[in-house]
């Protein structure tokens, strides 16, 4: 198969990923995300990775917003929001993190393929993003791509409609991001 085809079948993958997650669970964050102090998101990984893109976009939105581990991380209060990106919803690490913050009260929010695991159950509320975990073989979900690879894709597609979907009941647009856009590159 040629590389373009490859391209193409990752497109449909991702469009049939995307097209199932659910809107109620969608704007339930957007609005967790409009009314919080601070976001705060997490995630190990390339989910990691997909949770830096997301917290850029906020900062860009004048959001509060930081990543779980950063050494400018603020402490994480009743008042705060933190959205914990895992597939599996087991990463030991995530685990303590949700824990954690359940002891201190804020809002709680797993995007995960399994809404059971110990991570949604800790979490306030959850959005479940289909996609094939790591191990394929546990999932009905077929991906010609390897590991998470199909839902580090669709959570960062997820992030960036949830950007959208904030600008949109903010009034906001890409030139108003675009003044916190760093200038020191």
């Amino acid at each position: 198969m040629k590389t373009t085809e490859f391209a193409a079948t990752i497109s449909e993958e991702l469009q049939n990923s995307v097209g199932l997650i659910s809107d109620e669970e969608a704007e339930r964050l957007v609005d967790g995300i409009l009314n919080a102090k601070k976001v705060f998101v997490a995630g190990g990984g390339r989910s990691g990775f997909m949770a830096k893109a997301f917290v850029m976009r906020m900062m860009h939105l004048g959001i509060d917003a930081y990543v779980i581990g950063e050494t400018v991380t603020p402490t994480f209060t009743k008042d705060d929001l933190l959205i914990i990106g895992s597939g599996s919803g087991e990463t030991k690490s995530l685990v303590s993190i949700a824990e954690k913050a359940t002891m201190v009260g804020g809002t709680i929010v797993a995007a995960t393929i399994y809404p059971q695991s110990t991570i949604g159950s800790l979490a306030t509320f959850t959005v479940t993003l289909p996609g094939s975990p790591k191990d394929q073989s546990e999932s009905d979900y077929k991906t010609i791509q390897p590991m998470g690879s199909l839902f580090e894709q669709t959570l960062l597609v997820f992030y960036d409609a949830l950007i959208l979907r904030f600008m949109e009941k903010q009034g906001l647009d890409s030139g108003k991001m675009y003044g916190n856009h760093a200038n020191l590159e």
